[in-house]
């Protein structure tokens, strides 16, 4: 039986319950070396190792798809990848499985939140006090233009994208899509995102996230 990381973390809680209350029952036991081991290890190393685990396990289920449409500000986002209509970028990629479909959210936007750096370490505990606390904003707008890093961590490389016609029309094109000065999702190029705001007349493909 393979031990998963929810049973591993309720033993690591266990075990330490049970050494507190073992050192509570003896205080004496704290006298020896062995208990000074033991006291060590049920004040400090045992919270830390649980509080390690706890917050590894919380940061693994924001990846997840339903973590991010739990939120109600997201839901019309995660409606619009059922959007039947191929320009829908989200959409075709979530529904041609481009990309895993439990962590669609994240693999398009890793440097967002609590995956980029300081600063949208930042950004993200703002989100949660907004969502919690204070009003989310509506419309999401994201706060740096979306970046080509997270188009090519998948497409450079593929034949259909080094080879298709209109990258490769102008040698320029490519090296200014590779480099970011161009961006993918450009005006005339893959510019139909998510368009929530046309939701209401769209098709929607039958099959639910």
């Amino acid at each position: 039986m393979l031990m998963t990381p929810t049973l591993l973390l309720g033993l690591l809680i266990g075990l330490s319950v049970a050494l507190a209350i073992t050192v509570c029952i003896r205080p004496g036991v704290a006298c020896t070396a062995g208990g000074k081991i033991l006291v060590f290890c049920v004040l400090f190393l045992l919270p830390v190792l649980t509080l390690a685990m706890v917050t590894e396990n919380r940061i693994e289920h924001t990846k997840q798809t339903e973590f991010c449409l739990s939120c109600h500000t997201m839901e019309p986002y995660g409606k619009s990848l059922l959007v039947d209509d191929k320009s829908y970028i989200p959409a075709a990629h979530f529904q041609n499985a481009r990309i895993p479909r439990d962590q669609a959210c994240y693999t398009c936007h890793t440097d967002y939140t609590l995956y980029g750096g300081v600063h949208a370490k930042l950004r993200g505990m703002v989100h949660v006090y907004k969502q919690y606390i204070s009003h989310p904003s509506n419309p999401v707008h994201l706060y740096t233009p979306f970046n080509n890093r997270e188009c090519l961590h998948c497409h450079e490389g593929a034949r259909s994208f080094e080879e298709q016609v209109v990258h490769t029309a102008d040698p320029q094109l490519m090296a200014d899509i590779k480099s970011n000065k161009m961006s993918c999702t450009s005006s005339g190029c893959h510019d139909t995102i998510h368009n929530v705001t046309h939701l209401g007349t769209a098709k929607y493909w039958k099959e639910q996230p």
